[in-house]
């Protein structure tokens, strides 16, 4: 397997983890232990993920360092939050008042098309057919997962905010690649920060009571993982694989809930799970197995992320090195045509 194919653990992390978060939190809700907004219940998810990670980022820079970001990516950023961290959960949560579990939970699959039309159409990042059938297959596979029992969806209000909700995501993914050279624990963060203050504020504002420590530190916590550290590990795929192959993986998360609830709740397994296991199982193995190679031009390029020196990272250093890799720093790619196995990666955005 091509060494880039690595950047495809982080996506399936960031499934694992977001995934694992539905039946913690609806644990927190079935105990009885919340009887207000769910705009609260949002805001501490949120909180959690975007303090906690800052903390991180405080404990590993030892203090606040500047996040480093070029001035140019700072409208894709801000752009990201405001989809990601405000509209997105915003909707979601109107969405969710309105809608049933079930049908929330395959209309909340249409992120990952609505991401990868987006990245297909709007910013022209490559695909081919193999890539379209394994995000078909693995999107499939999520809405039998998650089909009504009546096999009916309802219509009105809810879906509507709830398709918002995934269109706000989806160009929170594709801005959120614009910068995901720079730090992603400050990224997600960021977004978490934005996020939790957002929706804590209307929480309380509509009538909602602050809860106790042990609900808020446990929600907090499923944040902080859930949300948080799957944000950064997103980030680091968007950087490796770009916004479509990144969003097909991520679109796993609700078969990773499905199977969490039946280890840990004894939720019994049905065929329609199988099935779902079947389609998202071929259809992770379609992108795991791609092998997208041509000859390709790298236009100049200055930007700074961690790096190993590779092929494409063959640059001298303006200070004294100690060897150690992967390392951060403002590096320049100069012009240079080869042939590789590659993916829409941070350093492979061009045209076909």
């Amino acid at each position: 397997m091509n060494g880039l194919h690595r950047a495809a653990w982080p996506a399936l992390g960031a499934a694992i983890l977001f995934g694992a978060s539905t039946p913690f939190a609806k644990q927190l809700i079935g105990a009885g232990r919340i009887t207000s907004s769910p705009f609260l219940l949002a805001g501490l998810l949120y909180l959690g993920s975007g303090l906690g990670l800052t903390l991180v980022r405080l404990v590993r820079d030892k203090g606040w360092q500047s996040p480093g970001i070029p001035s140019h990516e700072w409208p894709w950023l801000l752009g990201a939050i405001a989809f990601g961290g405000v509209l997105g959960p915003l909707m979601l949560m109107v969405g969710l008042e309105h809608t049933t579990a079930a049908t929330a939970s395959l209309l909340l699959n249409l992120e990952s098309v609505l991401t990868a039309v987006l990245a297909w159409m709007v910013f022209r990042e490559n695909t081919d057919r193999r890539i379209v059938l394994g995000m078909v297959l693995i999107v499939i596979g999520g809405a039998v997962l998650a089909w009504p029992a009546g096999g009916t969806l309802a219509i009105g209000l809810g879906p509507w905010a709830l398709a918002s909700a995934c269109l706000a995501w989806a160009i929170d993914n594709n801005l959120t690649r614009k910068v995901s050279a720079s730090d992603a624990l400050f990224i997600a963060g960021s977004k978490g920060l934005v996020a939790g203050s957002v929706n804590t504020a209307l929480g309380l504002a509509l009538g909602a009571t602050w809860p106790h420590t042990g609900f808020l530190s446990s929600a907090m916590l499923i944040g902080f993982l859930g949300y948080g550290m799957s944000l950064v590990l997103f980030v680091l795929a968007l950087r490796g694989l770009g916004a479509a192959r990144t969003g097909a993986y991520f679109s796993t998360a609700p078969f990773v809930g499905a199977a969490l609830s039946v280890v840990m709740l004894g939720e019994p397994t049905s065929a329609a799970f199988w099935v779902a296991a079947t389609l998202m199982a071929v259809g992770v193995a379609l992108h795991l197995t791609e092998q997208h190679v041509h000859e390709h031009e790298h236009t100049d390029l200055s930007h700074a992320h961690p790096h190993r020196h590779d092929v494409h990272h063959q640059h001298l250093h303006e200070f004294e090195w100690d060897g150690t890799e992967p390392h951060a720093h403002a590096h320049r790619h100069s012009k240079l045509k080869h042939s590789h196995v590659h993916f829409p990666d941070i350093h492979h955005q061009h045209n076909h």
